[in-house]
């Protein structure tokens, strides 16, 4: 369907046209196709180490994480000084295995956590395309609407900048 099909005959989207301030046929960008659920068509691009990821950052996020790894430490180091048993030391202060351990364990995490951020703002970029084309389908279905009840766009325009004005003046408190 060209541009010049879509404009001929409806006043409603030669009003849409004209609000750009260019008739030239555009009435918005091209949509794209139609998801009904955007949280589908994230986990259609999950790949295994994704899940891996997701997985991991999910048990680590806790406060249980932290309360496992303070007992942790904490039997570690009373097995390590000797408290337990001379025996059973097997890493002497200053814990240096320990301390390895635990480094290479900031490592991966800091790295799970990296990439489940990065699939985040995957979600919230697909979430957001799929904003923009119900809020495009939305004034596309006004404009008609509207046209349909005789209501003038300019008037409505007029009032929705004054009422965005008027908004953004209140959450800047002035």
């Amino acid at each position: 369907m060209t541009e010049k099909m879509i404009t001929d005959g409806c006043a409603a989207c030669r009003a849409m046209d004209r609000a750009d301030g260019a008739e030239d046929g555009w009435l918005v960008p091209k949509l794209q196709h139609r998801v009904k659920n955007a949280n589908k068509l994230v986990d259609s691009l999950k790949r295994t180490q994704d899940r891996a990821a997701d997985v991991v950052t999910s048990f680590a996020g806790p406060l249980n994480f932290v309360y496992l790894h303070s007992i942790w430490f904490g039997i570690w180091i009373l097995f390590n000084i000797g408290l337990v048993g001379a025996a059973l030391e097997f890493d002497r202060y200053p814990f240096g295995l320990l301390t390895m351990i635990v480094s290479l364990e900031a490592i991966f995490l800091s790295t799970f956590v990296m990439v489940s951020q990065n699939r985040q703002a995957m979600r919230s970029e697909v979430r957001n395309q799929l904003d923009f084309e119900a809020n495009l389908r939305s004034e596309v279905w006004a404009m008609h609407i509207g046209q349909a009840l005789g209501i003038d766009p300019d008037h409505v325009e007029a009032v929705v900048g004054k009422v965005i004005a008027q908004a953004t003046e209140n959450q800047n408190g002035s």
